[in-house]
């Protein structure tokens, strides 16, 4: 709810200080008093893209407060949050307009763009009139405010519209991937039957490296290595042998000082033999057919050509080998993937229109109980020979169905039907947009209600109409109306005035609360003009009586 609304140094407004109730409030006064003016201001610091110049003549800066009430719950805590500002029971939005054009807001002291204070209206205040094309005058928004009234719940079509787009990207992406694999298969087939054939490991090549190296190196070295055997077998080791044989035989006689020797030809002995057998064993190692060399050669040399053909260290032959297969097993298997993934397609086409077309046969049932109620409320109007409608035609599918709704009306039985906003009259389209709020209303609860003018056009028994209309509303939202009409003006459960005052060579507007007998006087001006009788003033009690 709006509380309170503060204005300084905007157009022909110096200080200005209006404390809201809830309820019907009403704003009267002479055409041109500043009514409009105060709309602007509301919409200046609601962040609503209006008049260019707002700052008062003379004045360095304008600037606007709006002070809302904000219950657990209200829609504008979750933009709070989105922003980044904490949620709290009072909201204050403040908005500064200097001579210059530049504009700097406020959200509870926290400095916001436009676009926030935009957000948050959304949340915050419905304007409704002849101009209203961003609400119910706006076609875009029909088929949310049919939804809003059936309590049409298109969750299921959102997950089937993602569950139908998620499987048409899978097979799109199949059917490419095997597009690109089939203008490659002649080029696959061969490739992996020349890795399965070859049969490259990891790590192969370094050791295949490390043998062609070392026969390389064998003839070179095996003289040398057999003739280190042959000392070892023949010379060494036997004159180390008689050695100690001769020792041991001198060791009795030499008491203990032979007993070291002894000892290290023995450790020696068992060296030696080591040795011996390593070299053995070396000697045998360098032992190789020429062919196997050749072989060899050929293997480490058909492993580094392939690693050069396909750009990849030797090592990833084998892992290259798997990929290029998995791909090829992907185009001889790819029919039966893509006739899979096609079915899935096919199944979730029909979920997706299964959904759609239960939003569809729910939004018709709305429809019907919104074009009944809205005739119960054209009545009363005065426009029981008008036909509203709510049109459901097939529109693209999107994540919310198949329907395009459009709200229509036939001002006269046997009149053409039309868009709202193209076939009403001024004050037929008035009426109209005031019984669809009627109707409507519920959609957006916490919302401040705003009519301008919406009156206009219609007096009588059917400005009486509208009064209780907007009284109705007002019995469960808070709602301010801008009138000329003395009746609609009687239902109001707070009432101002707005008047121009001329000071200092400057015209200015003021905003007066009226007591109840400044409201007589007030609607009794509405009622006889500039003149005020006693009849004027009877007419107005008349009005104003419960």
């Amino acid at each position: 709810m709006l509380r309170s609304l503060e204005i300084r140094d905007v157009l022909i407004i110096d200080r200005l200080s209006l404390a809201l109730g809830p309820g019907l409030n009403v704003l009267t006064g002479e055409t041109g008093a500043g009514k409009s003016i105060l709309l602007d201001a509301l919409g200046f610091v609601l962040g609503w893209r209006g008049r260019a110049e707002l700052v008062r003549q003379g004045a360095a800066q304008g600037e606007v407060e709006a002070v809302f009430d904000l219950p657990a719950g209200h829609a504008a805590r979750a933009v709070l949050a989105e922003a980044g500002i904490g949620g709290e029971d009072e909201l204050i939005l403040r908005r500064v307009n200097t001579a210059d054009g530049r504009k700097t807001a406020w959200v509870n002291d926290r400095r916001v763009s436009g676009e926030v204070l935009r957000d948050l209206s959304e949340t915050l205040v419905e304007l409704h009139g002849q101009h209203d094309d961003r609400g119910l005058l706006n076609p875009r928004g029909h088929r949310q405010l049919l939804d809003a009234f059936g309590s049409i719940d298109t969750a299921a079509a959102r997950a089937a519209w993602r569950a139908r787009a998620e499987a048409r990207a899978a097979l799109d992406a199949a059917q490419t991937s095997l597009a690109r694999a089939q203008a490659e298969e002649d080029f696959l087939r061969h490739a992996v039957a020349e890795l399965d054939k070859l049969a490259p490991k990891p790590g192969e090549e370094a050791e295949l490296d490390s043998r062609r190296r070392m026969m390389q190196g064998a003839e070179r070295i095996r003289a040398d290595v057999a003739r280190a055997h042959s000392t070892l077998s023949e010379g060494a080791t036997g004159a180390m042998r008689d050695a100690l044989r001769w020792l041991e035989g001198a060791s009795d006689r030499a008491e203990g000082r032979l007993d070291g020797a002894l000892a290290a030809l023995n450790r020696a002995l068992l060296e030696l033999s080591d040795a011996e057998a390593g070299v053995e064993d070396a000697l045998r190692s360098l032992d190789f057919n020429p062919s196997e060399l050749e072989a060899l050669e050929e293997r480490l040399f058909a492993i580094r050509a392939l690693a050069r053909k396909h750009s990849v260290l030797a090592d990833d032959l084998a892992a290259l080998a798997a990929d290029l297969s998995a791909r090829l097993a992907a185009i001889d298997g790819g029919a039966a993937g893509l006739a899979r993934l096609e079915q899935a397609v096919l199944a979730a086409d029909a979920a997706y229109t299964a959904a759609a077309t239960a939003l569809t046969r729910a939004r018709r049932a709305a429809a019907q109980r919104l074009d009944t109620a809205m005739a119960a409320e054209l009545a009363p109007l005065k426009m029981e020979r008008a036909v509203f409608a709510t049109e459901i035609a097939t529109a693209d599918p999107g994540p919310e169905g198949m329907d395009a709704v459009t709200f229509t009306v036939a001002t006269n039985p046997g009149a053409p039907a039309g868009a709202l906003n193209r076939i009403a009259s001024g004050g037929e389209l008035s009426r109209f947009l005031l019984a669809l709020k009627v109707c409507l209303h519920g959609d957006t609860p916490g919302m401040t209600l705003i009519f301008d003018e919406i009156d206009r056009g219609v007096g009588g028994a059917t400005a009486d109409a509208v009064g209780r209309r907007l009284k109705s509303l007002a019995d469960t939202a808070q709602v301010l109306v801008v009138t000329h009409s003395p009746q609609v003006a009687a239902f109001g459960g707070h009432h101002w005035r707005v008047a121009k005052r001329v000071e200092g060579g400057q015209t200015l507007s003021t905003v007066t609360a009226l007591s109840a007998p400044e409201r007589v006087e007030e609607i009794a001006r509405m009622l006889a003009g500039d003149t005020v009788t006693d009849a004027a003033r009877a007419a107005a009690q008349a009005l104003l009586a419960p």
